[in-house]
């Protein structure tokens, strides 16, 4: 089942059509990416998601009934452009932002308490936001964002100014609330963690869906039909000659090994390919090769026809 469902959201602005019956589905329990290049309509979804703005028309449907004013309570966002009170102290804002998600000051007090032990932050209680760094005002902004544990979490490039451990951190933390069955909108440019991390994606370009799916069924719609092989052989006695069948490309010798690229033609199989291969080579090296979500990005975004108006 679907935590959150728009069908044919359009929103536009002068001389601007942010988005053009713009339809996704995010499930249950799952890391939803949310992909587009820059003005692509990314933000203004999520705006519309947030109830900031509203659609011109369209529908959303949360847990399976109209999206309601009530139901911000039920999603925690973490928009891109951060914004703390720079004067407060870091607990006391805490405090108050979580407060105005429903949570009493004794709750909001105690999970607070507890996520800050757990993060080793503890000495930034008293401490105002200004005098924290950068990444250290971002990370209390997470904890914020996830503190009354909301069904549906929206995060805009939640990864923006950390350095590579806290990026794990934060990537854990992720995990484990996907894990504890909230739903995950992550909205990135950063392909790697879109593979690491998500189960589902919809791509936007010039205000439309251009893709949506699983990632995985992607990423293999994407596939160029080449296995990438390592084998014994011999210049005397090449591949080709071996499996004549199959068309190779990218041939290279190194001590006894042959590294080569096999293209699949239609009706060909790598269960066909390996049949052949097994009693005539030793085998190091297997696998098909599967297009990176950047390719595919690039790739689809490349082929867009400009529609916007």
């Amino acid at each position: 089942m679907n935590i959150l469902e728009t069908e044919n959201i359009t929103k536009q602005y002068t001389h601007h059509r942010a988005l053009d019956n713009v339809s996704i589905a995010v499930p249950k329990g799952a890391i939803f990416g949310l992909l587009g290049p820059n003005g692509a309509g990314k933000t203004t979804l999520i705006r519309i998601i947030n109830q900031i703005t509203a659609p011109d028309s369209g529908a959303i449907t949360f847990d399976g009934r109209p999206l309601a004013a009530n139901d911000i309570y039920k999603i925690g966002y973490l928009p891109e452009e951060r914004g703390l009170y720079k004067k407060m102290n870091v607990g006391q804002q805490a405090i108050y932002l979580a407060r105005l998600k429903g949570m009493s000051r004794h709750d909001a007090t105690t999970e607070l308490k507890r996520w800050f032990h757990k993060f080793n932050i503890q000495t930034w209680w008293n401490k105002k936001v200004e005098e924290l760094s950068k990444g250290m005002a971002q990370k209390i902004q997470f904890l914020i964002t996830i503190l009354h544990r909301p069904p549906l979490l929206i995060f805009d490039e939640p990864f923006s100014g950390f350095d590579p451990i806290n990026v794990n951190l934060l990537k854990e933390e992720i995990l484990s609330l996907k894990a504890a069955g909230s739903a995950i909108i992550f909205s990135t440019h950063n392909m790697a963690s879109v593979e690491e991390l998500c189960d589902e994606i919809s791509l936007i370009d010039h205000a439309r869906v251009v893709l949506s799916g699983k990632l995985h069924e992607i990423r293999r719609q994407y596939g160029d039909n080449l296995v990438e092989l390592t084998c014994r052989t011999h210049h005397d006695h090449p591949l080709a000659l071996q499996i004549p069948n199959y068309t190779i490309t990218g041939n290279e010798y190194i001590h006894g090994w042959q590294k080569a690229l096999i293209r699949l033609q239609p009706g060909q199989t790598t269960n066909g390919l390996l049949q052949q291969l097994l009693p005539k080579t030793e085998i190091k090296e297997f696998r098909e090769r599967i297009p990176s979500m950047n390719d595919i990005f690039l790739k689809v975004v490349q082929q867009t026809p400009t529609t916007n108006a």
